[in-house]
Formats: structure tokens, sequence, C-alpha cells
């Protein structure tokens, strides 16, 4: 007959060398680890993001933010003068910046109040009072608005309107001359168009 302690006994060491045969070695255990890290936000965020990605392309003005009113100064009512305007670092392959400043409620259709096309591509901003001429010192050619002008003219509506700024990432430089109007700007940026931000203020009586 066997001893009943040394059954129990044998019993006992079976499960524990059972145990020691299924236990991971550290190694493989560590290995696993790696790769079920790989898989956390932050490791997820550093292999999907582009090396070199530029900073920001957002458009801003110090004279309103997003939504707002525009000061009568940038306006018919006022001095008639641009708004001061930064844009931040356009992505890469930019070879050329545009701006259009548009109403988009006006009665007849949209009506243009700027046109500016070709400004160099390293450019992130422009200074308020943007001089009324066809080129501009540092490059940048301007349009003409639906006022019939070379330059910015502000708004000047009878009621509230909304008031798009917008800027282009252009891969290309447009073949265009100075006067050239909005449509003609938007037809020759066709395809061509890398990004572009807008800043959206409200005018009116």
């Amino acid at each position: 007959m066997i001893n009943a302690s040394k059954f129990v006994n044998g019993i006992i060491l079976f499960f524990v060398l059972i145990a020691g045969c299924v236990r991971e070695d550290p190694q493989v255990q560590s290995r696993n680890a790696s790769v079920k890290d790989m898989t956390t936000p932050e490791i997820i965020a550093q292999r999907t993001a582009v090396p070199g990605t530029p900073g920001k392309f957002s458009l801003t003005s110090p004279a309103f933010k997003q939504g707002d009113l525009i000061p009568s100064k940038y306006t018919c009512d006022g001095e008639d003068i641009s708004p001061q305007l930064f844009w931040g670092t356009a992505p890469d392959g930019t070879k050329t910046i545009a701006l259009i400043v548009d109403d988009p409620d006006a009665r007849a259709g949209v009506f243009t109040h700027w046109v500016l096309f070709n400004l160099p591509a390293n450019k992130t901003d422009l200074p308020e009072g943007v001089p009324k001429i066809n080129r501009l010192e540092g490059g940048g050619i301007q349009g003409k608005n639906d006022f019939g002008r070379i330059g910015y003219n502000g708004p000047c509506p009878p009621k509230r309107h909304t008031y798009r700024f917008i800027v282009y990432a252009l891969a290309v430089e447009l073949n265009l001359k100075p006067g050239a109007a909005r449509q003609e700007v938007l037809k020759a940026m066709e395809g061509q168009v890398l990004s572009k931000t807008e800043l959206d203020g409200k005018y009116g009586k």
C-alpha cells in the first residue's frame, strides 16, 4: 500500500513542476510588454506623426477674433485700411501665398473686398494698412476688388454681413498681372491649394 503522506507530497511536487514549466520566461515577458506598449496612444501618435511638419497654419488678427465685429477703423465708416493679419508657417511645398477677402452675404452674390497673390512662401503676416498699389515691396501682387479698385476696401454694408478673410498656401506662382479679379485668381489656383485658413468677422449698421 502506498504511504498517504508520500502520495500527497508527490501530488504537490507534480503541480510545482507544472507551474515551473508554464511560467513565462522573463525575456518573453519583456518582448510582449514592448509590443503592447507600441499600441499606447503616445506611441501611436509618434508613429503616425509626419516628420518635419511645420508650425500651425492658422489665420488670426489682433483687430478682431473669429466671429467678432470688425472695428470701424477697417471699414468705409473709418480709415478703410486693412487689418493686421497673421497666419504662421505655410505647409512644406508652398511656393506662394494668396489672400482673398469677400462678403458672401451681399445681395447680388459674393462681393470681393481684397485680392492679393504671389506673396512669398516664407511670409507669415501682413501689417496693418497695406498700401493700395499694384506690387508690394518684398513680393506680392494686388488684384482689383469689386469697388473697381486695387488693394483693400473694407466693409460698407446697409446691414450686418459676414466677411471672410481667407489665406491660401499654393504649390505654384500664379501667372497673373496686377488688377486680376477674384474669379481669375480662383481659377488659376485650381488644383494647387495645399492648405487654406479662414478668419471671419462681422460688420453692419
